[in-house]
């Protein structure tokens, strides 16, 4: 029996195993996925378990998404471009990262029907997915991306990588056309992230990379004052349709019972 695994950390809230092993068993592939709690120093370990094919791919969620890098043999294109994994295996007995959160977030977008393009995008947090959804706004055109992190220096460090960023101080509220909180903030039920909902005023998109809970208080606010608002459910499945690829080359199928599996 292959074995997959996410890790993170937090990893508690993570839907991933719920999503595979329905897919696994939907197409009949002897396999199981699990979650693994983990901390900076068992990334190694793991990564040894894929090459002695213990464990058959990992995909790797907050805060690893960069740790992981020097420990694989080699990047894609894309996570070489992002310094972002979220997907691991083994090819021709070499240790790949790759990243599947591109496709996901530009999926996702296209499944609400936003289209980007001349928008000006401001990004709440600069983790692992930031590279990500940067290098897909900029792929679908969007007209200029303001970032803001709680630590400046993380900010900075993506404006070496992507020169036309605009770094705003944490507090501060640039125009924008869509909102975008790839931060934790909101993985409890109290998190709550400071902004002037009723100055930013209605008509906006609000983005939440979270999907566990289904609306956080960033989306909650954002709704009352008349902004469209969507969770990251979506992006997570897509991204995690790409693993599945990667690993069985199969298309598992998105359908709705897919989509209400992750409301349960």
């Amino acid at each position: 029996m292959k074995k997959y695994l996410v890790i993170g950390n937090p990893i508690e809230h993570s839907l991933s195993p719920k999503l595979h092993n329905h897919w696994i068993k939907q197409n009949n592939i002897d396999a199981m996925y699990e979650k693994k709690l983990l901390k900076e120093i068992d990334i190694e370990g793991i990564i040894i378990e894929i090459k002695k094919e213990k464990i058959d791919g990992i995909n790797v969620t907050v805060p690893f998404k960069k740790t992981v890098i020097p420990f694989v043999d080699q990047l894609t294109a894309l996570a070489a471009q992002t310094q972002s994994v979220n997907t691991v295996f083994k090819k021709n007995n070499k240790i790949i990262g790759d990243n599947t959160d591109i496709i996901g977030f530009e999926l996702a977008l296209k499944h609400i029907n936003y289209d980007v393009k001349n928008k000006k995008i401001f990004i709440l947090g600069a983790g692992g997915v930031v590279p990500s959804i940067i290098l897909t706004l900029k792929k679908l055109g969007a007209a200029k991306i303001s970032l803001s992190n709680r630590t400046k220096k993380k900010a900075e460090n993506l404006k070496k990588i992507y020169s036309n960023l605009e770094i705003i101080d944490w507090g501060e509220t640039p125009d924008f056309n869509m909102i975008i909180n790839a931060t934790s903030l909101g993985l409890k039920i109290d998190d709550e992230i400071k902004l002037d909902y009723a100055d930013i005023g209605p008509n906006k998109l609000f983005y939440d990379v979270i999907y566990n809970p289904s609306q956080t208080n960033f989306l909650l606010k954002a709704k009352q004052f008349g902004n469209q608002i969507a969770n990251g459910k979506m992006m997570f499945i897509y991204q995690a349709q790409s693993a599945f690829k990667i690993w069985h080359n199969i298309l598992s199928k998105i359908d709705n019972e897919t989509i209400k599996l992750l409301d349960e």
